[in-house]
């Protein structure tokens, strides 16, 4: 029996407790409104490999789950804005992309039938009239910029709901109006490895409720910085930090009996869509990377700089598909709380592979049946759930550095 599996008793028995814990966490941060996280799931351990505070998939979420998405949206925006009857949606400008519009359209259906008005445009797609998405075409309106917001027809909509990551700056007309996530939580500053320093205190303290060692919970990590990797210095430098790492992961495996070789994910320590990610097994690997690899490795969204690496234990998925092929879940999240999942699969992938190229699909809950839904609704939600704690605690902190700079 697996490990989780073993421990799965923990959550019913323990349930009221974690509530109580949640409860009492969730009032000390801010929580985001929305939210996603990728989860490996291995067995002996599940962890949130990647968490984003503007989700871009919510053309992947059932059908079944829309109505309790728009409730829970609904009650948080009535709880920042009270009163507020207008959300203006700010996407992101590669709205030529079908899947990420249709993603625009499930937002505004989920804000629309929770009583909302919602409009959808940018200053940089303003005259485009409308986009195609999956299913039909979507219509933009017109954006003002002023000193301190935004415009539709002379008017300023209640709330700016910004689905659009940031990773190349600031975009106009996010000054002083309402703007939820927070602009301050784009790539342009937020880090990768921010999230894994806010999230390790709460996985502590959920491990010592739940009476287990944290290291199941949460992956490995750590940070290195500065790395020029067209220098060969900083190649070997980062090559020598690989194996340290290694190293200690192998230890882990002994001790718990895992019989496999560790691997590690280097990824940018900002950005998102799975650029900048190479999968490695020693540091050796690394200084003998072709030209193509070394270059996806400092591959970017919008060409920023990659300087900054997060090193990340690799944590092998042991959800499969019928046919053998690698599953991972995706959870979605609003006010904090698991209120939808999807798988991505790849058929074309390993177990320790990165997932999230072209060659991957997704299956909603429903359509997957009962496979995994022991373990959505007990782990899967529990650390998607800490993730999101994790998200608001890194938002306040962002809040506290920019009143000390001022």
């Amino acid at each position: 029996m697996s490990f989780l599996a073993d421990k799965n008793h923990l959550l019913e028995e323990k349930r009221q407790q974690i509530m109580e814990w949640f409860v009492t966490k969730r009032a000390e941060v801010t929580l985001p409104i929305y939210g996603s996280v990728d989860i490996r799931d291995a067995d002996w351990k599940v962890a949130v490999v990647d968490a984003n505070h503007f989700p871009a998939g919510f053309n992947n979420i059932s059908k079944e789950d829309e109505p309790l998405l728009s409730k829970l949206l609904r009650e948080h925006i009535h709880k920042i804005n009270k009163g507020c009857t207008w959300v203006h949606l700010y996407p992101e400008s590669h709205t030529r992309n079908p899947a990420y519009a249709e993603n625009v359209v499930t937002i505004k259906r989920l804000l629309e039938t929770g009583g909302f008005r919602c409009t959808v445009g940018s200053p940089e797609l303003n005259g485009h009239g409308s986009i195609d998405t999956l299913s039909f075409p979507l219509k933009l309106v017109d954006v003002e910029t002023i000193d301190d917001g935004l415009l539709i027809d002379g008017e300023k909509p209640c709330l700016i709901l910004l689905n659009n990551d940031l990773t190349s700056g600031l975009v106009p007309g996010l000054g002083l109006q309402q703007v939820s996530p927070p602009p301050k939580m784009g790539w342009h500053v937020r880090r990768k490895s921010e999230h894994y320093r806010a999230l390790q205190p709460y996985a502590d303290e959920m491990a010592e409720l739940l009476g287990i060692d944290s290291w199941h919970i949460m992956c490995d990590w750590f940070v290195s910085e500065d790395k020029c990797l067209d220098r060969e210095s900083c190649r070997i430098e980062l090559a020598a930090e690989i194996d340290v790492f290694l190293d200690k992961i192998r230890n882990r495996y002994a001790e718990q009996n895992i019989d496999r070789e560790p691997v590690v994910f280097v990824k940018n320590d900002r950005g998102t869509y799975g650029l900048g990610i190479l999968v490695l097994s020693s540091g050796d690997e690394l200084l003998h990377l072709s030209n193509r690899k070394m270059k996806k490795l400092l591959y970017s969204k919008g060409g920023a700089d990659v300087e900054n690496f997060l090193i990340q234990e690799g944590v092998p998925t042991a959800l499969k598909t019928d046919e053998g092929h690698p599953v991972e879940p995706v959870v979605y999240l609003v006010d904090g709380e698991a209120a939808s999942w999807f798988y991505r699969i790849n058929d074309n992938k390993g177990d320790l592979d990165n997932l999230n190229t072209p060659s991957s699909y997704f299956q909603t809950f429903s359509e997957v049946g009962d496979i995994y839904g022991h373990r959505a609704h007990g782990w899967h939600a529990l650390i998607s759930e800490l993730s999101m704690l994790a998200m608001g605690k890194e938002a306040d902190m962002r809040e506290s550095y920019s009143n000390i700079s001022l």
